[in-house]
């Protein structure tokens, strides 16, 4: 029988590195969105404004190509992520070659929604459907990584904290495409105060702009409520360090998106607070994919490579 316990510190490596950057350009792509630097290069993809490289004096222009640069080498690093999968896992571990080649099909997915926000002059749909896509290129990533590594200390059913993991983890996704929504929708500042919406908690004679801004901030209400209750139950029902540890660091990058959130409000739509709200949403959802993947794993009688393996190497 083969050693389905065998890892390759190489792709590990790779996809953490891939991982990592994707994060950065998740930010990256928001600080384009917070410059109104989206139509820097024009209607034009790949090229910017008809030529392979800006001119010097076009800051939005070189903001948006930087960023097409950045998803460049994203992508070749995925070509390499991939090949190391094929290579190391296409006979022990098909979780991770599966789960790799689905981050390959999203990036090409993104990558061409990307375009099509470009050729489109930024169709909010269009737009958030990308981010969305990013996220989940993030969170396939990570699952690869951790599908790679990590051994389950122990083992037991799923229950309510399992579950807990699971919905707010969908609900921090939730939350990215409704603040993406928000965004190109144009309703950042349909409200201009916080916690209320100019003075009211459900702004319904206020127009369509502020019902979708505030439909937002509900989102984000439920998903800290979500959280609060994961992190009990987490205290209550486990003893796992890194399963306490993964379900408090979600808490505090909400805690502090949160109140970026509010800042980015009450300052106007500085650009800054923009960035950073967006990179805390991305860095929340990470770590609760993170913290779905080990609980996922530790619900499971066998290790993940148990579960993959051929049915044929099962039975020997």
């Amino acid at each position: 029988m083969q050693n389905f316990a065998k890892k390759s510190p190489l792709f590990t490596r790779l996809a953490i590195v891939t991982a990592l950057l994707t994060l950065g350009l998740i930010v990256f792509g928001a600080v384009v969105r917070v410059t109104d630097s989206g139509l820097g290069c024009g209607n034009h993809w790949p090229l910017c404004n008809g030529t392979v490289i800006p001119p010097l004096d076009n800051l939005t222009a070189w903001i948006e190509w930087l960023h097409r640069l950045f998803a460049i080498l994203i992508g070749l690093l995925g070509i390499a992520t991939l090949v190391v999968a094929i290579r190391a896992y296409r006979a022990r571990n098909r979780v991770v070659l599966g789960t790799t080649i689905i981050a390959a099909l999203l990036f090409a997915l993104q990558s061409t929604l990307g375009a099509i926000v470009v050729v489109f002059d930024l169709p909010p749909t269009m737009v958030t459907l990308h981010l969305g896509t990013a996220m989940l290129l993030l969170g396939s990533l990570l699952l690869a990584a951790v599908f790679a590594t990590y051994q389950p200390l122990e083992h037991y059913k799923a229950d309510r904290v399992t579950s807990l993991a699971y919905v707010t983890a969908a609900l921090s996704l939730v939350i990215i495409l409704t603040g993406a929504l928000v965004r190109g929708s144009g309703a950042t500042l349909a409200c201009i105060d916080w916690p209320l919406c100019n003075g009211e908690i459900i702004p319904t004679n206020q127009g369509q702009l502020a019902v979708i801004h505030m439909t937002h901030r509900f989102a984000v209400l439920a998903f800290g409520i979500a959280l609060c209750l994961l992190v009990y139950f987490v205290y209550r029902d486990r003893r796992n360090p890194r399963v306490r540890l993964l379900a408090v660091i979600a808490l505090l990058t909400y805690l502090t998106q949160s109140a970026v959130g509010a800042l980015f409000v009450v300052t106007g739509a500085a650009p800054i607070w923009g960035a950073a709200h967006v990179g805390l949403a991305a860095s929340a959802w990470a770590v609760l994919v993170v913290l779905s993947a080990v609980e996922w794993m530790n619900s499971r009688e066998g290790s993940v490579e148990a579960i993959w393996k051929p049915r044929s190497e099962a039975l020997s």
